[in-house]
């Protein structure tokens, strides 16, 4: 990992760390990510309840409420317990379309202790916005989330 995302980790660190309050350390990781990521147009959470995704903090439009595990790519990496990384979501089977300008999209499931307490996900307008250097990165920043929550 390159060292600006080393100090973006560092930063949420400093923001979460002293906060045992899991949707304040959710808003303030969708606001730093919001901050931190060009060319994005949605960043978010959604956590698992009753088996299926309730929308958390996030950053950007409105959105969709509730998703059901196994649908759109939140869902399908929520049930796979996968990262998904989707050059055009209109590729996407099932894809849900909360914002039609989304072109692109990641969802990096949230892991606990073995147990998924749910996914973050990010769009852009731009087709294939995501690299591999943004998925290790998102992969680390989920890592460093989920101690704190």
């Amino acid at each position: 990992m390159n060292s600006v995302n080393k100090t973006r980790i560092q930063v949420l660190e400093s923001l979460i760390k002293d906060e045992s309050n899991r949707i304040a350390n959710l808003a303030n990781a969708s606001a730093w990510l919001n901050e931190c990521l060009d060319t994005i147009n949605w960043v978010g959470f959604y956590l698992l309840e009753d088996n299926e995704l309730v929308l958390g903090p996030f950053q950007g439009k409105t959105a969709c409420v509730r998703i059901a595990m196994g649908k759109g790519v939140c869902g399908t990496a929520a049930q796979e317990k996968e990262i998904l990384r989707v050059p055009d979501v209109h590729e996407f089977p099932g894809h849900i379309a909360c914002d039609a300008a989304s072109r692109s999209e990641i969802v990096v499931p949230l892991i606990k202790e073995g147990a998924l307490i749910g996914v973050l996900d990010i769009d852009s307008p731009v087709c294939d916005r995501f690299s591999e250097d943004d998925q290790q990165f998102l992969e680390a920043f989920a890592e460093t989330l989920v101690t704190y929550l």
